[in-house]
């Protein structure tokens, strides 16, 4: 009896201590489980960051002293591009409209229903043609040098803050090599000062010294193409001014016979 008492609490005890073993197991399952998801949560906002945070990141990685000098380049840059670009577009004007306009209004009204229809059109080639008839009194040859003259001064507004767009386009990249440059000193300083080849020692150094030349690098591509279009603007707008300085002597010449 004793001994069929002993075999039952055996039993009974490797019963409840196989239970409370399987708790346990599937316990620390269910807690390795939602460690690992809590992981997986905490990591996927850093694989899913957008463009702009990524970009603010490595801005931010860079170090502000470079990384905010090209910055200002890439600011100052745009902001003269954008107003010669809106300065440019107000500019240009239908040539042959406005000539055709001159040329009714010199058969019409004369030189000063002419000269009207000059003032109520904006753009350099209405200016150009209103100095033209403003010295035909003087004779064809003064007209003609009076749209010479101005038509440079016009020339010269058209051009007026470019060459910063192109200084600011050399410069970007420059400060960006300069950041490396420095960046790599300090890299090697780390390696002479812990005496050590260590990769992780220096690697934030290069990374650091590389993030400032992309950045350089992008900011002159990006004011590149905007200066190429506004040298091509000047340029369609300058062939138009001459095609039309050389329309406009021949109405004159017409006109005085």
């Amino acid at each position: 009896m004793k001994r069929l008492f002993s075999i039952l609490a055996i039993s009974g005890i490797m019963a409840f201590g196989t239970v409370n073993a399987t708790t346990n197991a599937n316990a620390t399952t269910a807690v390795t489980t939602v460690a690992t998801i809590t992981q997986e949560q905490d990591a996927a906002p850093a694989e899913e960051l957008g463009f702009h945070q990524e970009l603010k990141k490595r801005f931010v990685e860079g170090g502000p002293g470079f990384m905010g000098i090209v910055l200002l380049c890439l600011i100052l840059g745009l902001a003269i591009a954008i107003e010669r670009i809106i300065f440019l577009n107000l500019s240009t004007t239908n040539t042959k409209k406005l000539t055709q306009n001159v040329e009714d209004a010199l058969s019409s009204g004369g030189v000063e229903a002419a000269k009207e229809v000059c003032r109520n059109t904006k753009g350099p080639i209405a200016s150009i043609f209103y100095q033209g008839l403003d010295r035909t009194d003087e004779g064809v040859e003064a007209a003609e040098k009076a749209v010479v003259a101005y038509g440079g001064v016009q020339m010269g507004q058209l051009e007026k803050n470019v060459s910063w767009i192109s200084l600011f386009i050399a410069l970007a990249p420059m400060l960006g090599f300069m950041g490396t440059v420095i960046g790599m000193i300090q890299a090697f300083d780390k390696i002479e000062a812990a005496g050590d080849m260590n990769p992780s020692l220096v690697a934030g150094g290069i990374k650091v010294a590389l993030l400032t030349t992309v950045f350089g690098l992008v900011v002159a591509i990006i004011l590149q193409i905007f200066y190429n279009y506004i040298i091509a603007k000047i340029d369609s707008i300058v062939n138009d001014m001459e095609d039309a300085s050389i329309t406009l002597m021949d109405l004159l010449i017409r006109h005085k016979k």
